[in-house]
């Protein structure tokens, strides 16, 4: 990447990225096929788990191996600060999920853009029928069976806050208010009904997210009375991600033969 390059990420609290993982990946991690539920899984981990085995680095310590470190490794006091002085250093801004708006003001602060630049809908997020609460024995088992992942979450939650600090929290709380209500006046006008809707009630089927795994993603019906350049604005909004990577594959490489194929909507694992 070219000199002066900002690099970001996200992490998400390990206890909803475990009982996420377990809804979406329950079909492709092989430990996760074995067991009916997630706490059956978190009873007796070893049991069911071989880092050797297809599709486990869903089932643990997923953040730490998406950052490019051994999921299985020791956790020793001095492996876990080398890591994370590592991640420190090579990103400039780790943000958090449970608070994408605080975050997305910090990135917009970062990147000297625009509300208009960082103003989103909420893609690629499950019906609450398929979302599940853990209990209190769940929650403890999942932060020991990662405790790498906790101990990166717990870490670059303390960065992140003293970020928002360094911003100011009175600005921060006010542009975040700017931020929503940008959000909740293109919602209105770009969607039908304001708001998302089960997979199965999206009309257009170009814009219908990927099912996957137990998982029910929710999307959007555009506004049918938006004119042509209103539409293409929303539809851009509400385009889930793979259909979106194709778009952009086909204006990156618009006379490579392959990527009509890449239009269509294809299954990603």
């Amino acid at each position: 990447m070219a000199k002066g390059t900002l690099y970001f990420s996200i992490l998400r609290n390990p206890v909803t990225l475990a009982e996420s993982s377990f809804t979406y990946y329950k079909g492709t991690s092989s430990a996760f096929k074995k067991v009916e539920s997630l706490e059956q899984f978190l009873s007796d981990p070893w049991r069911y788990y071989s880092a050797r085995e297809r599709g486990n680095q869903y089932a643990r310590n997923l953040m730490w191996f998406d950052f490019g470190f051994d999921p299985n490794a020791n956790d020793t006091a001095d492996y876990v600060e080398l890591v994370l002085k590592e991640i420190g250093a090579t990103f400039h801004l780790i943000l958090l999920s449970e608070y994408f708006d605080e975050s997305m003001i910090l990135l917009k602060d970062a990147l000297c853009w625009e509300f208009d630049d960082v103003v989103s809908f909420k893609l690629n997020f499950r019906s609450n029928v398929t979302v599940r609460r853990l209990s209190e024995d769940a929650t403890r088992r999942v932060k020991a069976w990662n405790a790498l992942d906790w101990k990166l979450y717990l870490h670059f939650n303390r960065t992140f806050w003293q970020k928002v600090e360094d911003y100011g929290l009175q600005r921060m709380r006010s542009d975040v208010l700017i931020l929503r209500e940008k959000r909740g006046r293109l919602m209105d006008l770009c969607l039908q009904g304001s708001k998302p809707v089960d997979a199965s009630q999206i009309e257009d089927k170009n814009i219908k997210p990927f099912q996957y795994g137990r998982a029910q993603i929710m999307g959007y019906n555009l506004n049918p009375n938006l004119d042509n350049s209103t539409r293409e604005k929303c539809l851009r909004m509400v385009m889930p991600e793979l259909q979106y990577k194709d778009l952009l594959d086909a204006k990156l490489f618009p006379l490579t033969p392959t990527v009509k194929s890449l239009q269509t909507p294809q299954k990603h694992f």
